[in-house]
C-alpha cells in the first residue's frame, strides 16, 4: 500500500470512528482539504475496496472499514500514542485516593476505565473480575439488535472462564488488540477487545480489558491499559505517586 492509499485509509478510520456513518468521498474531500481531486479519492476507495479494506453495505452507501483495515491501521499506522497529562494526573490521584482508602480496587478500576474509555472495561485478579461501562457499549449504533445485545449479555457471565483462557496465553506486561473474529470470546466477534495482564505488588495475577466496537480508538485505549497497569502493577509507581503528591503539597 503506498503513501496515498495509506492515507485515504486513515481518513476513512478517523470518519468513520467518529461517526459511525459509511465514509464517501465527498465528505474527505470537504472535511479533511485533501490536496487531491475527488476522483482521485473515489479511485483510491474503490481500489481499497477491492483489496478488501473497505465494503459497502448497499450499493450507494459510502465504505466502512472491514476487520483487515482495522489490523493494517493497528499495525501500520496508527503508532504509539501516550496519555494526555490531563488523564495521567486524574488516574494517578485516584488510584492513589483508593490505595489510601484500601477500596475494592479491581471494581473502581473498571469503573474508571469505562469512564475515561466510553466502553465496557473489565477489571479482576484470580478469580473476581468486575465490569462497568454495559449501557455505554450498547448506546454504540453496532450494537442495537437485540440478538447482539443478547450475546454480550451471555459472554460476561462467563467472563472468568474466558479471561482465563486468555491470560493464558499472554505475558505480564504486554497489551494485545483483538479485532473482530480475533476475538478469543467469540460471543463478541463484532467488537474489539484490548486486553493488559499485570502482576501487583502482592504476587497476584490481575488483568485489565476494555471491549468495544470495532471502531473504538484503538490507540487512546492502548495507552490508557499501558498506564494503569503500570500504577497497579508496580510498588515503585505507587511510590512515584506519593512521592509526586507529597511535592505538589509542599
Amino acid at each position: 500500500m503506498n503513501k496515498r492509499d495509506k492515507k485515504i485509509l486513515a481518513l476513512v478510520i478517523e470518519e468513520y470512528t467518529n461517526s459511525a456513518v459509511p465514509v464517501g468521498s465527498k465528505i474527505l474531500t470537504e472535511k479533511y482539504k485533501l490536496d487531491l481531486s475527488p476522483a482521485t479519492i473515489r479511485t483510491v476507495m474503490s481500489k481499497l475496496e477491492r483489496e478488501k479494506y473497505l465494503y459497502q453495505s448497499h450499493i450507494s452507501s459510502g465504505r466502512i472499514p472491514t476487520d483487515k483495515a482495522y489490523r493494517f491501521f493497528v499495525e501500520k499506522i496508527m503508532g504509539e500514542q501516550e496519555l494526555s497529562l490531563a488523564d495521567q494526573k486524574k488516574l494517578q490521584a485516584e488510584v492513589l485516593k483508593l490505595k489510601a482508602q484500601n477500596k475494592r480496587i479491581s471494581r473502581t478500576t473498571a469503573k474508571l476505565l469505562s469512564s475515561f474509555s466510553g466502553s465496557l472495561a473489565i477489571s479482576g485478579s484470580e478469580k473476581e473480575f468486575f465490569d462497568f461501562g454495559m449501557s455505554e457499549l450498547l448506546e454504540n449504533p453496532e450494537f442495537k439488535n437485540i440478538d447482539e445485545f443478547c450475546r454480550i449479555v451471555e459472554a460476561l457471565d462467563y467472563i472468568d472462564e474466558n479471561i482465563d483462557s486468555i491470560l493464558s496465553k499472554m505475558k505480564d506486561g504486554e497489551t494485545k488488540i483483538f479485532i473482530g473474529k480475533e476475538n478469543p470470546i467469540k460471543e463478541i466477534s463484532n467488537c474489539s477487545m484490548v486486553v493488559s495482564p499485570y502482576t501487583n505488588k502482592n504476587g497476584e495475577r490481575g488483568v485489565l480489558a476494555i471491549v468495544g466496537p470495532k471502531r473504538m480508538k484503538y490507540a487512546k485505549n492502548k495507552s490508557l491499559l499501558d498506564y494503569v497497569r503500570s500504577l497497579l502493577g508496580s510498588s515503585m509507581a505507587i511510590f512515584m505517586i506519593i512521592k509526586g503528591a507529597s511535592l505538589s503539597m509542599e
